[in-house]
């Protein structure tokens, strides 16, 4: 702090006995500049008022007409941005530049929540999750484990874009995977939606597809709290169907009911789980964002599924403004 006042009293003072050429007063956005970067919310106020009673003393001495066009808008719009970071941090509560790196570190624990599990020979599974705009956070997430033979896995999407949403998806991510395996397959909505509602949360609902695979007989359970429906290939049939279970969104109401479907995946069989960024497009029924992807998905069916979920987001959903993300799991 007292070296950027310093800095500052000297661009001053040197401009009052020097002249503008010597110390032009665009340098005051150096210690401004600075200060943004370390400064805490009240040391930058004081800054602020330093650089503008030297601003003031340098038009008093030199008038208006000796400073370069915009400079003091350029001074006012610096100081302004300076104190808004040094604001954001103090709420963040992180003091200089750990708070980048803290948001970094949130980001990779996000990503690291999403890798999945090595899968017993005959299996594979994909997944593809993209942020609005290609943001560094996404309030699209999966979470899944394989404990006694058996696949659970929750694909969820959190309410909200940016870093907001991002944050809340990290909070959920790490409660949803603790529940996985730890709580029966017909307990797992309820526990999601009743950790939900205690947030109490702003935005704090959240869509979830919930699927459990038997991985030696390929039966399955899949479940959704306000999500888009799961599709089933079949390769006995050669098509595609979409599941019909359909339950309330989580973190809304209490004690709602999420119907289960059951099916079974045999050799040559896929399943697909999607959150609504896929198929959704403002002004357009939902329908025909699934009918599209269903239309894309049965070319994997001509060629191989091997890299399909990342070609189907490129085929269906390639850009947009909500976040993305998809499962492709398939029987070999």
């Amino acid at each position: 702090m007292a070296a950027l006042l310093a800095l500052t009293a000297l661009v001053c003072g040197l401009g009052l006995l020097a002249g503008l050429v010597i110390a032009p007063p665009g340098l005051l956005v150096l210690p401004l500049v600075l200060g943004a970067l370390v400064l805490p919310r009240t040391e930058i106020q004081v800054l602020l008022v330093a650089t503008a009673g030297g601003t003031v003393a340098l038009l008093a001495r030199h008038g208006v007409r000796d400073f370069r066009p915009g400079t003091i808008l350029l001074l006012a719009v610096i100081g302004w941005v300076s104190y808004q970071l040094a604001a954001d941090r103090d709420e963040l509560g992180v003091p200089g530049l750990g708070g980048g790196s803290m948001l970094v570190e949130v980001r990779d624990r996000l990503r690291q929540q999403g890798v999945l599990p090595a899968l017993p020979h005959g299996w594979r599974v994909e997944v593809s999750i993209r942020s609005a705009g290609d943001a560094g956070f996404a309030g699209d997430f999966l979470v899944s484990a394989v404990q006694g033979g058996r696949l659970e896995m929750a694909l969820v999407d959190v309410s909200g874009k940016g870093i907001d949403a991002g944050s809340r998806a990290l909070l959920l991510s790490g409660a949803l995977g603790g529940l996985l395996g730890a709580v029966p397959p017909e307990d797992f909505l309820p526990a999601a939606n009743s950790y939900l509602l205690r947030q109490a949360w702003d935005e704090g609902f959240a869509t979830a597809g919930y699927l459990v695979l038997d991985l030696t007989t390929g039966d399955y359970l899949v479940q959704s709290a306000g999500h888009p429906p799961a599709a089933h290939f079949a390769a006995a049939t050669g098509c595609w169907s979409t599941s019909a279970a359909e339950g309330a969104i989580l973190g809304v109401i209490e004690g709602p009911a999420w119907p289960a479907e059951r099916g079974r995946l045999g050799r040559g069989d896929a399943l697909l789980l999607f959150t609504d960024g896929i198929i959704e497009v403002p002004g357009r029924d939902l329908s025909v964002g699934i009918d599209k992807l269903m239309g894309e998905a049965n070319r994997l069916v001509i060629s191989t599924f091997e890299g399909g979920a990342e070609k189907l987001v490129d085929a269906v959903a390639p850009d947009g403004s909500d976040d993305r993300a998809l499962v492709l799991l398939w029987r070999q």
